[in-house]
Formats: C-alpha cells, sequence, structure tokens
C-alpha cells in the first residue's frame, strides 16, 4: 500500500457512529478504514496481528474504555478519540492524542482532524529518512513539535511520560517511554545514565560521585547504567 495513505480502525459501542465514520473516511483519499468494531476484545486481537497507523476510538464504552483501550494496544499507533462527552477531553489530551472529536461533527471537523494525522505522520518519516535534519518530531499537547538536538539539555522519565529540558525553552511532556526515546536519538551524542534520565555527552561539565554536572543540574548515574557510561564518557 501506498506509504502515504493511513490505515485505520474505528471502535465504537455504537453501531450509528460507525457508519458516520466509515462514510467520512471514504471521502478522504488518504485514509483506508481496513475495519470497524464494536467490540474492544475483537480490536486487540485484530491488532495483534495487524499493524495500523489511526484508530477512531471512542471513550465511553461499556467492557474497556477508549483510555483503558489505548494503553493495553501492542502497537503504537495514532489516535483520535470520539466522544459525547466534553468532559473527557482532558485525558485525550493527557494521552497525547492527536485530536479529540465531539459527537456529533461534522464531516470539516472530521477532516481537521485527520489532516492533523496525516501531517504527523509526514514528520515521522521525514526524521527516519537519511537526509533527516538533526532533530526530533515530538507529539504533545495536540501539537507537534520539532526540537533540535543541540538544544535539548536533558530528557527525564516521569511513569509514562517523558519530559525533555531544552535551552531557551519551555519543557516538552510526552507520553512516551524511555526505550523509545533512546531509539530516536543519535546513540553517539547521547547516553541513558539512569533509569530516569538521558544526557547528550556535549552538555557534560564534569561528573563526580556518580553525579553529572550540567546546565545548573546535578543527574544521577543509575548503578546499572554506571559501567557503560564510564565506558563511553572515558572513551
Amino acid at each position: 500500500m501506498n506509504p502515504a495513505i493511513l490505515k485505520a480502525i474505528a471502535i465504537d459501542d455504537e453501531p450509528p457512529a460507525l457508519r458516520v465514520i466509515t462514510h467520512f473516511c471514504g471521502q478522504v483519499e488518504f485514509l483506508h478504514l481496513q475495519k470497524t468494531f464494536s467490540r474492544t476484545d475483537e480490536a486487540l486481537d485484530y491488532l495483534s496481528i495487524h499493524s495500523v497507523d489511526l484508530l477512531f476510538l471512542d471513550i465511553n464504552m461499556p467492557s474497556m474504555s477508549g483510555i483503558e483501550f489505548y494503553k493495553a494496544i501492542p502497537q503504537e499507533a495514532m489516535v483520535i478519540f470520539t466522544t459525547a462527552y466534553a468532559e473527557y477531553a482532558v485525558e485525550g489530551f493527557n494521552l497525547s492524542a492527536i485530536d479529540y472529536l465531539l459527537k456529533p461533527f461534522t464531516f470539516e471537523r472530521f477532516l481537521q482532524a485527520v489532516q492533523k494525522a496525516k501531517d504527523y505522520q509526514a514528520f515521522l518519516q521525514r526524521t527516519e529518512a537519511p537526509e533527516s535534519p538533526r532533530c526530533l518530531f515530538i507529539k504533545a499537547d495536540y501539537s507537534v513539535y520539532k526540537i533540535a538536538f543541540d538544544d535539548i539539555l536533558f530528557i527525564e522519565g516521569l511513569d509514562d511520560y517523558l519530559k525533555i529540558h531544552i535551552e531557551g525553552s519551555k519543557p516538552v511532556v510526552a507520553r512516551m517511554t524511555m526505550k523509545n526515546m533512546v531509539e530516536k536519538l543519535p546513540a553517539q551524542d547521547f547516553v541513558r545514565v539512569h533509569r530516569s534520565f538521558i544526557v547528550p555527552f556535549r552538555r557534560i561539565e564534569n561528573v563526580r560521585n556518580k553525579l553529572i554536572t550540567l546546565a545548573g543540574e546535578e543527574i544521577p548515574i543509575g548503578h546499572s547504567f554506571e559501567k557503560e557510561f564510564f565506558k563511553l564518557f572515558k572513551g
């Protein structure tokens, strides 16, 4: 399939809502709605075998909420939450959703949401290309942030979130694992020194008593990361 086409599925316990999404998807050239589900268990089984780029996900469902479902899926995928209850918007925001559609929504509002997903997919493909610039594209707060590697002071892990500290700017908080972040960073420039910290080599001012000083902060070196850190730092 054309990589510019977004593969999508929709999960909602109300058949009329699924019919609306199916109809709207059929009018967007860059969307391919692979399947719809009214049951979360069947959708989870499908995702364990098939990869998708985008989920249309109702939040208020009987057996498992859309929030719980999104946390349980076995792959990374963009999500657009759909719900009739505006109070769930904050939860969608906290999960770094692409967008949040309040039912009933128009085709114009739907198109605005899926265009955000298309733009974010394009950012991801650019960062994965060999000629990509020295920067990250991070999804957070219903936006995509472009962060230059050279501007990163350090990265801090906070449970299911990462806090990216940036020179001359406020931190960006995103839902991502430390493992995923390490994979996105150039290994020659960044090192994980603790279960909760990643630092850039160029920012290290000194190391003393298993504490790294950089950007006015003291970052601890975890025991399990100590040997590899000093090997790289001295080498």
